[in-house]
């Protein structure tokens, strides 16, 4: 736990400062952990099956342009280049018939590497695009799952008794959601409502943080389940007491995502 504190307090004095700058900045250093993520990606892949260095290159080639698309759009319109899916589906499926051999590369590797490349190239684009917009709506985002995991932690040590999902997380437990879930939503919908919008109504910012905080939480269960099939305990071993990249970052990416849906009404 100690080892897991002061890991959190470095990480906080480095990413703060770079958070409250924003700017060019803030856009490569959320490309550079981007990467590191995609890399645990295919990492915990290579654990069963090694995928050739020649599409590991392409893959952080092509996560670079889909993350750095529209890097400086300042408005809540999301958009990305089709051109880049394209080049995408094309760079990943295209080597299956190339290679001529499926334990070099198979299609189920090309589209493992299309599902993971899209999903974390939109999720820190979309990072990079809502910290240009304004930063108290990304700090919101990230309140939403601090908050939902410290008190589903907190409440799962005091209260828990029923586990959640054994097979995927056998620590989480149904109280413990329950109480992040609540804490969660209460404490981020303060936040949204004093700091980022108060005019708002305060009915729709409740559903898209209760939604949000859920989401975040199966989020984590998503990438948990990754692990377990891969028969991994975190994705990698990058921050001391946190595992890694993606350790960390698994609800606010979904996060992330689940907020373009409220994009409309906000």
């Amino acid at each position: 736990m100690k080892i897991r504190i002061i890991s959190a307090i470095v990480i906080l004095a480095i990413l703060g400062p770079v958070f409250l700058q924003g700017g060019m900045l803030f856009n490569l250093t959320m490309w550079i952990i981007g990467l590191l993520g995609l890399k645990e990606f295919l990492d915990i892949r290579g654990s069963k099956k090694a995928l050739p260095e020649f599409m590991k290159l392409i893959s952080y080639i092509l996560f670079t342009l889909i993350t750095l698309v529209n890097m400086t759009n300042q408005e809540l319109i999301f958009s990305i280049d089709f051109r880049v899916i394209t080049g995408l589906f094309i760079s990943m499926l295209l080597p299956v018939t190339l290679y001529h051999d499926s334990k070099k590369y198979s299609i189920n590797d090309a589209f493992y590497l299309i599902g993971g490349i899209f999903f974390l190239g939109v999720s820190f684009n979309l990072l990079i695009v809502l910290r240009n917009i304004e930063l108290n709506l990304l700090l919101y985002l990230f309140t939403i799952t601090i908050m939902t995991d410290t008190y589903a932690y907190i409440g799962g040590l005091l209260v828990g008794k029923h586990p959640l999902l054994v097979s995927i997380s056998p620590k989480k437990t149904i109280e413990g959601m329950m109480l992040g879930t609540l804490f969660g939503t209460f404490i981020a919908c303060v936040f949204y409502h004093i700091v980022v919008n108060p005019n708002l109504s305060l009915m729709v910012v409740i559903v898209m943080t209760l939604f949000l905080s859920i989401l975040g939480q199966f989020g984590d269960l998503a990438f948990s389940a990754i692990k377990r099939y891969f028969g991994k305990k975190d994705f990698s071993n990058l921050i001391p007491g946190h595992g890694g990249i993606l350790d960390r970052l698994d609800s606010i990416i979904f996060v992330v995502l689940g907020f373009i849906f409220f994009i409309a009404i906000i």
